[in-house]
């Protein structure tokens, strides 16, 4: 059976938000296989779905860059080893750089796009730049990762959260581009910053996906009541998958400024295009979180975890 540390304990709490000795007893039952694991603890009942997008952790910054036209846009991620050096004017301006660069790329590929040509100095590569910054800034630093959107019949809207800390991209094909049609897609871009969706609408959901929620919430559901039919329980359970798809669908949530607390993204959506005479669709997203997935050092959290294990 392979071992439990406080280390694989501090994921699967961060990643459920469960106790930590359900965590470890979860990770025991399923010989320390994370996603086993929190699929355990979600039949008992003790977790969400995984936040696995969550575990924050390694500094730096995402940086926005939309072309002039509106029509073209990129997030890229670059991390840095500290804060400190994430705020530095050298290291922004870089990213900035590396966004102009990646803007253009006609690559998808963040190996290939390490081998182009620096734009700012065709003597390098951008992984040679990338390295002459290193030197320059003194810190160990990384281009994790940038994605592209395009939109021929609309715009592509953006937006920057905490100095960069969360960078979201709409892409939103409209017949209409004016004030109220921008307000509309920052404000979108916002919702999806904040509440973190996992898909744009529920048509984006793997099936497989959806059948995986329904096995664990139907083992969930007969736990929680063991005396209950069929009948009953496949109620219990559409009813928890269509309250996830609302939480996890950018356009199925409820829309965070809506007055009156119910009105869904879409729904907003809709109201903004019928009152500017617009077809408008919102047809994707992109969202990046810097360190998200990453591993950090451990700190005296992992210590508690430890004595608390180690008491029990």
């Amino acid at each position: 059976m392979a071992a439990v540390t406080a280390a694989m304990v501090k994921e699967l709490r961060e990643m459920t938000g469960a106790g930590m000795m359900d965590c470890k007893k979860a990770l025991a039952a399923t010989d320390g296989d994370m996603d086993k694991a929190v699929d355990f603890l979600r039949e008992k009942g003790l977790a969400g779905a995984a936040k696995k997008a969550g575990r924050i952790a390694a500094e730096g910054i995402v940086y926005t860059l939309v072309s002039e036209d509106g029509k073209k846009a990129v997030a890229v991620e670059v991390n840095a080893e500290t804060d400190f050096v994430a705020k530095n004017e050298k290291f922004r301006s870089y990213v900035a750089d590396v966004a102009a660069q990646a803007l253009n790329t006609k690559t998808e590929n963040i190996e290939a796009f390490m081998q182009e040509k620096w734009e700012k100095d065709s003597s390098m590569t951008v992984a040679e730049a990338l390295s002459s910054q290193i030197s320059i800034i003194g810190e160990n630093m990384s281009i994790r990762r940038f994605t592209q959107v395009e939109e021929a019949n609309g715009f592509v809207a953006s937006y920057i959260h905490a100095g960069g800390k969360i960078g979201v991209l709409i892409d939103v094909e409209t017949d209409v581009v004016n004030d109220a049609v921008k307000e509309m897609a920052k404000n979108v871009a916002m919702q999806a910053a904040a509440l973190k969706p996992l898909y744009t609408s529920e048509a984006e959901v793997d099936s497989d996906y959806i059948e995986k929620e329904k096995e664990i919430l139907t083992v969930a559901a007969k736990n929680e009541k063991p005396d209950a039919n069929d009948k009953i329980i496949a109620g219990m359970v559409m009813g928890r998958i269509k309250k996830e798809m609302k939480e996890i669908c950018l356009l199925d949530q409820v829309y965070v400024k809506a007055e009156d607390g119910k009105q869904s993204v879409g729904q907003y959506v809709a109201e903004v295009a019928k009152a500017n005479g617009a077809k408008i669709t919102v047809k994707k997203f992109v969202r990046f979180e810097t360190g998200e997935g990453l591993a950090k050092k451990e700190e005296n959290f992992a210590e508690e975890v430890a004595k608390q294990m180690a008491g029990n």
